[in-house]
């Protein structure tokens, strides 16, 4: 048997996101436009030389660690949402964050690049990506080798061409509309986008139940009822 020596991968950066829970994140990257976030390089690695030409792409890879899955240890075989909880598949063959080394990958829209006294940051969209999220290398998108239009997905579905409908409660909508403008951060459409993916386990959507769903800095109370959302308050975390 090879033996490897034990290599050790030091953060090079951290994410700073609309999604500070995992409960409401999208399942994969560019499902929900609106989401955005900051990726925060870290000294040494803060200086501009290192991004030089980074801007000249629209997306670019980013590699990361599942930091809250790492107490949890990882695991062999797991149950994906997309075959409904119910059965399971190799660890290789999904996309879980308890893997063997926690690593994660995601494609990202690159909004711009922002020098600023407090450090060098990347301005992200359409991210899938936790708050506090330890990110370990950049890379850019490149369409014609990274995309594979004959690609076949699995037992992982396309996107669901449901269209959900989500409504406000009169309070609901004057908080957004308030935080907006406060802020400049398009909330309402962000909680439309998330829900419209129904974060809801696969064994909750049957269920009628209020949910708490934390998006920037605010906690987002709402039900499901069948294809209609309604979210009912909105209010500061």
């Amino acid at each position: 048997m090879i033996e490897f020596p034990p290599y050790v991968i030091s953060p090079i950066g951290i994410i700073h996101s609309c999604y500070p829970e995992k409960f409401g994140i999208p399942r994969q990257p560019g499902l929900v436009t609106s989401s955005s976030g900051r990726l925060e390089l870290l000294p040494p690695w803060n200086r501009e030389e290192m991004v030089k030409g980074l801007d000249a792409f629209s997306h670019i890879w980013i590699q990361f660690l599942f930091h809250e899955a790492v107490a949890e240890g990882w695991r062999p075989t797991l149950r994906p949402p997309w075959l409904g909880g119910q059965k399971r598949v190799g660890v290789f063959a999904s996309r879980s964050p308890h893997r063997p080394n926690f690593l994660g990958i995601s494609v990202v829209r690159l909004t711009g690049i922002r020098k600023e006294k407090k450090g060098l940051f990347l301005e992200i969209a359409e991210i899938d990506l936790l708050d506090k999220t330890p990110v370990v290398d950049i890379k850019p998108y490149v369409p014609y080798s990274d995309s594979v239009p004959t690609a076949s997905g699995g037992f992982i579905p396309p996107p669901e061409s449901v269209t959900r409908e989500v409504v406000f409660t009169k309070a609901a909508a004057q908080y957004c509309g308030d935080y907006e403008h406060r802020t400049g951060r398009r909330l309402r459409l962000l909680i439309v986008e998330t829900l419209g993916q129904d974060p809801r386990p696969a064994s909750q959507r049957h269920q009628v139940r209020e949910y708490g769903m934390a998006l920037w800095d605010v906690n987002v109370r709402w039900q499901a009822h069948g294809e209609r959302f309604l979210v009912l308050s909105i209010g500061e975390e």
